[in-house]
């Protein structure tokens, strides 16, 4: 692929993202009307997304992971029921309306350079479709709650059990869909290791105006049935056992982290273990029981609970945790896991490659925010530096990065 030429064109689309990706649906659903049926009634959340993937493949084009990134989300893709003749399709609309928008910049090379790339995009993403297919995976996960719970206003925690045993790493995340907002799926966080009655835990706090967290935390009620994508993420233990470890959790973020600790209480072995729990006031730490289950259950797990303090009137929750990082030592022997809101990640990861730690054994999946809108960057250099929140999850953002 010639990917200077496929990033020049792109750049030139890109100043006109709105219309093109504007131009790209409508001239996908006039030309192919049955196709509109799978697709959300919202549709502008879905342009953002979109042109934000379109982006990940461009910035990425030589980056040998991309081939495998490729792969796993045509695995993902088959829950939006995506067959070959809709690659196809979506080819065809695509080339469209890049011609389009690109004017003078769509030349005979351009549109033979965005063909063949378009080709290999789909090949990869068909392939690694037809290989879940084949090993038997379902298009998603019918999954019946079992306990609806409440904590507050804003958060809820969901048990499920799947109809087909539903493999899974603790720390892995999962796109859900309700039939209450049907062609939605958003991203949530398993928050359990692996158990022996086949359960899994969601916990899912309210973003006000969102569709589906609204549906999840305030209308669903046990015995319903969700949908479950095929699991994904980075944010999997890969510490050698017994070797020391740091978990830093804030808000729902305890959610994987809870999970990554369960999977070393089931284990034999003690572990030197740090765990600060992040909450921006005391009545939102919702995880502090179980994190002191836990740390009865492992030895040498040291637990720090950190807010705001009371009544005051600014956030100081990131501010307190990282002066008690920076009073913590041992940092250049420590793997990391952090998760939490994109903002608290930002400010975290610079301070703790300041404290020493090797930044490539900081963990955390570059997650966007669910279901939170955002406004549309302005410029190229926007795009690059602060990509919109993907659709498709990235099975393999195993590598830190400032969100």
């Amino acid at each position: 692929m010639d990917a200077q030429l496929l990033r020049s064109t792109f750049a030139v689309v890109e100043r006109r993202a709105e219309h093109a990706v504007t131009f790209f649906y409508s001239h996908l659903f006039w030309n192919n009307p049955g196709v509109r049926e799978l697709f959300p009634e919202d549709m502008r959340p879905q342009r953002d997304r979109l042109f934000a993937a379109l982006t990940h493949v461009v910035t990425h084009l030589e980056d040998p992971g991309l081939r495998e990134y490729l792969t796993h989300l045509g695995r993902d893709h088959r829950k939006f029921l995506a067959a070959p003749a809709l690659y196809a399709a979506v080819g065809a609309s695509l080339t469209a309306a890049f011609a389009h928008v690109a004017g003078a910049a769509w030349t005979a090379e351009a549109e033979k350079a965005w063909t063949e790339a378009y080709g290999y995009v789909a090949d990869l993403m068909l392939r690694g479709a037809e290989e879940a297919a084949a090993a038997g995976e379902p298009a998603w996960w019918d999954a019946r709650v079992v306990r609806h719970e409440r904590y507050g206003e804003d958060l809820a925690l969901l048990t499920l059990r799947t109809r087909q045993p539903f493999p899974h790493l603790p720390g892995q995340y999962v796109s859900v869909s309700s039939l209450r907002v049907p062609r939605v799926w958003r991203t949530y966080s398993l928050a359990n290791a692996v158990r022996e009655d086949g359960t899994l835990e969601l916990h899912v706090s309210l973003v006000r105006g969102g569709v589906m967290s609204t549906a999840l935390v305030e209308e669903t009620r046990a015995g319903e049935t969700l949908r479950l994508s095929a699991p994904g993420g980075g944010l999997t233990s890969r510490t050698d056992p017994g070797a020391p470890r740091t978990y830093i959790a804030a808000g729902t973020g305890w959610a994987p982290v809870k999970g990554l600790l369960e999977e070393v209480a089931q284990g034999p072995e003690g572990v030197e273990a740090r765990l600060f729990l992040v909450a921006r006031a005391r009545e939102y730490l919702y995880g502090r029981p179980d994190a002191e289950r836990l740390r009865e259950r492992i030895p040498g797990l040291n637990v720090t609970y950190i807010t705001s303090a009371p009544h005051h009137p600014r956030d100081q929750a990131t501010e307190r945790l990282l002066q008690a990082l920076r009073i913590c030592g041992y940092w250049p022997a420590h793997d990391v896991y952090l998760a939490g809101p994109p903002g608290l990640l930002a400010e975290t990861v610079p301070v703790l490659e300041e404290l020493g730690t090797d930044p490539a054994r900081i963990f955390h999946d570059a997650l966007p925010a669910v279901d939170r809108p955002r406004p549309r960057p302005g410029s190229t250099s926007e795009w690059l530096i602060d990509p919109p929140a993907l659709l498709w999850h990235d099975p393999e953002a195993r590598t830190p990065r400032s969100p």
